[in-house]
């Protein structure tokens, strides 16, 4: 009962870390927190970060709240992990990203000159590139951007930085052309049957929706994002208005559903 209230009356970060090391204890622990690795909960910590995109995307402020406390939560658990290792601890966490603000900051923090947000992206993709050639020794332009992105997220980075130093389309159009020319290996491969091409060339179309995109000035990610959210929208209004009117999506024709999502569609032109 001690130990409990000493938590709940300390700051709220502090009575966190407490909570961790405590759910961590080899003998007085949660079994299954103490089983736990960074491998094992890398996931988890992925998933949060997109619940919180999800809270914001929504509007959802409590539920914004709760999903940062989450996240929280997963860097308290690395941290712990890392100190019982010996690694860092969670303040190393803290102070170390707290240097890197200032330091990527030197208009705010420092005697760096003032410049509007276009200069500073230039600045901060400097400062960063300055920072990867110090740590690591490979000089590609596309070092250090981390193979568990999210497969739409690493090609817009794999992009963005091989455009960087000049390896790029001129312009969308251009773009256009090599979709289309992906579009008709792709035709081909299906004609061949050639399952492993097949594969391939749906990787290398996407891929280039992916560049059509940065060209655009538009985030693959969160269109993509934007779309599943319209076609979920679309297609429970199909489902609804079927059920309603007494046939069910599981047991009408592709017709029927078809023509009930064009009513959809048009209903949704005529409220905007």
């Amino acid at each position: 009962m001690e130990t409990r209230k000493m938590t709940a009356d300390a700051r709220p970060l502090d009575r966190l870390l407490a909570i961790m090391a405590r759910l961590r204890d080899p003998q007085t622990g949660c079994p299954w927190d103490v089983e736990q690795d960074f491998a094992s909960i890398a996931p988890y910590t992925i998933e949060e970060a997109y619940e919180v995109a999800d809270a914001i995307a929504r509007g959802d402020m409590a539920d914004l709240k709760s999903e940062l406390g989450d996240l929280l939560f997963q860097v308290v658990f690395h941290s712990q992990m890392a100190s019982e290792a010996g690694h860092f601890a969670f303040d190393d966490v803290a102070d170390a990203i707290a240097e890197k603000m200032e330091r990527r900051h030197p208009h705010v923090f420092g005697d760096g000159d003032t410049r509007d947000a276009q200069g500073q992206t230039i600045a901060w993709e400097a400062q960063k590139a300055e920072e990867r050639a110090a740590r690591n020794p490979d000089s590609s332009a596309l070092a250090d951007i981390p193979l568990a992105l999210p497969a739409l997220v690493r090609a817009l980075k794999l992009t963005k930085r091989a455009a960087r130093v000049g390896f790029d389309w001129p312009d969308a159009e251009r773009v256009f052309d090599k979709f289309e020319e992906e579009a008709r290996e792709l035709r081909e491969a299906i004609a061949a049957k050639d399952t492993a091409n097949i594969k391939e060339e749906v990787g290398d179309l996407l891929f280039v929706c992916a560049n059509l995109a940065r060209k655009l000035d538009v985030d693959p990610e969160e269109a993509l994002r934007d779309a599943n959210t319209k076609f979920e929208r679309r297609f429970r209004a199909v489902e609804a208005r079927m059920d309603a009117a007494g046939n069910p999506v599981s047991k009408a024709s592709l017709d029927e559903m078809e023509a009930e999502w064009g009513r959809v569609k048009e209903d949704e032109r005529a409220a905007r």
